[in-house]
């Protein structure tokens, strides 16, 4: 296999190999870097016998994840206020059919979902990974990850029951998110406190990652009274040179503040039943970097 091959059946595979990465660790960054050290150890390796490519790179790249998550997973146990994964540009409804796939693709991302992982350990993240988003058999797991398929089967079980104990009992609809979501920040953005008040359900919840550098609420604010007052307030007090775009990020309807060309804050709503079940704010600087070429 010539270089420009290699390089040419790496590109193809990236999307897949950055898909991994993200839902193992839940930061752009971190995933990219996962991906070029993939990419070193491709070039670097003898291709000669490499019959199935993705399969390759994406047993490489896992069990990089695995090591980086390792190194790293006390990051949050000592992060200021809620955390929340760095908001990652998703657009699936251009590049996946409208099918079941797709909608796996998408909750395996979801915000809710990978805050749910982050209480995983390494290996059973990764089997959850792979196993439910990118449905690869048991056998072919122990093989990416070193384990016997029995092991595997365990993990998988455990991880499944771990996320669907702690998952959103809700379904998110992606058209009732988007109207949901331009019905709040109208309501926001004109002061209105009793419209705001009609779209939150009773025990709406408000998750906001300021990461001890933006502003952000330091605990998870609860009930309908406590958000629509906060974002009441929050609105109030106006961004200068403020404008939105509304984007797919997280394999749902989202919406970029950038106060000029500079990203302010990403914010996405859960629903169901016609009513807002959670806002998610990220306003962590840090975590918005891979956001800054966003344009209104």
């Amino acid at each position: 296999m010539t270089t420009d091959i290699a390089i040419d059946v790496f590109e193809e595979h990236r999307p897949v190999l950055m898909g991994v990465a993200y839902r193992m660790l839940g930061r752009v960054a971190d995933a990219e870097d996962v991906v070029q050290e993939a990419w070193l150890r491709w070039s670097g390796a003898d291709r000669s016998d490499v019959r199935e490519p993705r399969g390759y790179l994406v047993r490489v790249t896992t069990r990089l994840a695995i090591d980086r998550l390792r190194q790293v997973q006390s990051r949050n146990e000592t992060y200021p206020g809620p955390w929340l994964p760095e908001p990652y540009v998703t657009d699936y409804a251009a590049t996946v059919p409208d099918t079941a796939e797709r909608a796996v693709l998408a909750d395996t991302v979801s915000l809710a979902v990978l805050v749910v992982m982050e209480s995983l350990s390494p290996l059973e993240r990764a089997v959850f990974v792979l196993r439910e988003a990118f449905g690869y058999p048991y056998a072919e797991i122990a093989a990416m990850i070193d384990r016997a398929e029995p092991a595997v089967r365990q993990l998988a079980g455990r991880a499944r029951r771990h996320v669907d104990e702690r998952r959103p009992r809700y379904e998110v609809d992606p058209g009732e998110r988007r109207a949901l979501t331009e019905k709040f920040l109208a309501a926001a953005a004109g002061g209105d406190l009793d419209g705001l008040m009609a779209l939150l359900a009773p025990d709406v919840r408000l998750v906001g990652d300021g990461g001890g550098i933006g502003k952000a609420p330091v605990r998870v604010l609860e009930t309908a009274d406590k958000v629509g007052r906060f974002v009441h307030g929050a609105a109030g007090k106006g961004v200068r040179e403020a404008s939105f775009r509304f984007m797919e990020i997280n394999g749902g309807f989202a919406v970029v503040l950038l106060t000029g060309d500079k990203v302010d804050s990403v914010f996405q709503l859960d629903v169901a039943d016609g009513r807002i079940q959670c806002v998610y704010i990220v306003r962590n600087p840090e975590k918005l970097l891979s956001l800054a070429v966003v344009k209104p």
